[in-house]
């Protein structure tokens, strides 16, 4: 089996989901998840800056986070396991302003998300557990590290989850900011 990397565009402007470049035969697979040239082709003209990964148990909701200077694009994997990821659209000036997208990204997918400067990005481990990467364009800064609670109900996010009590999330991300409280803050635009 031999797949060529493919760009989807999806409905909230900006946000991308990525098939790397798959080959798989007897002695198991090889996978390109980024090659410069093929981005830049398909207008992603970034310079990754820094990679991270996180291994969370299921039921963990990371995020809602964003950096309010000098925000990052970030092309996120789970290596293994399975989430669903979300971003939302916190660029001022977007048709899309204020609008979330939720996508499910897995060991078994193998598909990436591309999710551009401005937006807030978190998940929801539904396997026993995952592995996500993150390639992110832009250096992460502490003093501007910022978010919107993961459950606001402006935004009212289908989180994939029957009973929203069993979902846990760090004492720093329980106590984010609400959408409205963002706004107000951030309503100029200027920061993002």
């Amino acid at each position: 089996m031999i797949q060529q990397f493919a760009f989807n565009k999806s409905i909230v402007l900006g946000l991308s989901v990525i098939t790397p470049f798959f080959v798989q035969d007897e002695r198991g697979y090889f996978l390109k998840n980024y090659e410069k040239e093929i981005f830049f082709q398909h207008g992603i003209d970034y310079n990754i800056f820094e990679s991270f990964e996180s291994y969370s148990a299921q039921g963990i909701v990371r995020g809602l986070h964003f950096q309010t200077d000098c925000p990052q694009a970030k092309i996120v994997r789970a290596v293994s396991g399975k989430i669903f990821d979300v971003a939302v659209d916190l660029r001022p000036n977007s048709t899309t302003f204020g609008k979330w997208e939720g996508f499910y990204l897995s060991d078994e997918n193998k598909k990436s998300l591309l999710i551009p400067r401005g937006f807030a990005h978190g998940f929801l481990v539904l396997s026993p557990s995952a592995l996500v990467t993150y390639q992110c364009a832009g250096q992460y800064s502490k003093s501007t590290d910022s978010g919107i609670y993961w459950n606001d109900k402006d935004l009212a996010i289908a989180w994939p989850v029957a009973d929203l009590s069993k979902v846990t999330v760090s004492e720093r991300d329980a106590k984010l900011q609400t959408f409205s409280e963002y706004v107000q803050k951030f309503h100029s635009g200027s920061r993002l």
